[in-house]
């Protein structure tokens, strides 16, 4: 279930809707007189995302839904909340925008991930370097690319709250999705965790996972696993793959091996990481490896045929 997390420093216009893996954590900003969202989370948990803002605003209107990026875990709401809030205002990163209108699943990496993402539009864009006022002060846009080019995070200098999305966790960052298109991204990852850095932050608000304070903690952790993926780039591949697993294991909760081998055969970005391998002839054993592994991490557990998700 969602919970409301809180952080030593987060101000009462903040609150946090904390998901899971498979939704991204949800960012109510709100005063008396506007109310915004930052992030929606994944399509399936859409009715509970809507569930979530209307628990807090009863009869008032949601405003504004700001999207960090355009990952399914974290627009895959946007389609309902509009329809639940017709006249909600939406910004995006500028990066995609012309694949979101028209729509192109393809273009913005639904397909290639394997993942659903019912379309929706937009009536602005969150420009890196301009400024918004959200419940009571500015917030600054700052673009992050890394885990994804186009994504955005959002600072506000007053009390000192960073909505990081996926550039930084507490126990790392996402995965850094050009890398897996043959694109050299690790240096951009660098490059945001040296501004997320320099903004010094006194409570962050990550993709996923609770607020939490210790930034220099937070930021060794991200440092030191980005060099060990700079200096093996194939145990970076084989992280990525197996979060595309446990992700889809997420959605599905319990499927058999087979069902989620075929999926993952079909999946182009499996396909692809495959192929990094040398391994394309051998994808089906590839995957089982693959499952394996997270069923010894106790991400999954295997009964006979059946595959069951474990948190």
């Amino acid at each position: 279930m969602p919970q409301a997390s809180s952080c030593v420093s987060l101000p009462a216009s903040v609150q946090v809707f904390q998901r899971g893996w498979l939704s991204s954590n949800n960012i109510l900003v709100s005063d008396l007189h506007h109310a915004a969202l930052i992030d929606s989370g994944y399509c399936i948990h859409s009715a509970q995302t809507v569930g979530l803002v209307q628990s807090v605003l009863a009869d008032r209107p949601l405003d504004l839904l700001l999207n960090t990026h355009l990952h399914s875990d974290h627009c895959g709401g946007n389609a309902a909340l509009q329809a639940a809030y017709p006249h909600l205002q939406t910004l995006i990163p500028p990066g995609q925008s012309s694949a979101v209108r028209p729509w192109s699943a393809s273009e913005l990496t639904f397909d290639a991930t394997g993942q659903n993402c019912p379309p929706f539009g937009f009536d602005g864009l969150l420009m890196p370097g301009s400024a918004l006022q959200l419940g009571g002060e500015e917030w600054q846009v700052h673009g992050a690319p890394g885990h994804d080019p186009h994504s955005v995070v959002l600072f506000a200098p007053a009390s000192r709250v960073l909505i990081s999305a996926d550039a930084l966790w507490e126990n790392g960052f996402g995965v850094v999705f050009p890398e897996l298109e043959g694109e050299d991204a690790f240096d951009a990852v660098g490059a945001t965790l040296d501004l997320i850095a320099s903004l010094e932050p006194g409570c962050v608000i990550p993709g996923h996972g609770k607020p939490f304070a210790d930034l220099a903690g937070a930021l060794h952790t991200a440092r030191t696993r980005l060099e060990y993926f700079q200096r093996q780039p194939e145990r970076h591949r084989n992280y990525a793959a197996k979060v595309l697993l446990k992700f889809k294991l997420l959605e599905l909760q319990t499927t058999t091996v087979a069902a989620l081998t075929d999926w993952a055969i079909a999946t182009p970005y499996l396909l692809q990481m495959a192929h990094s391998f040398n391994a394309s002839s051998q994808l089906q054993a590839l995957v089982e490896d693959w499952i394996a592994q997270l069923v010894r991490a106790g991400a999954a557990e295997r009964d006979g045929a059946l595959l069951h998700n474990r948190d």
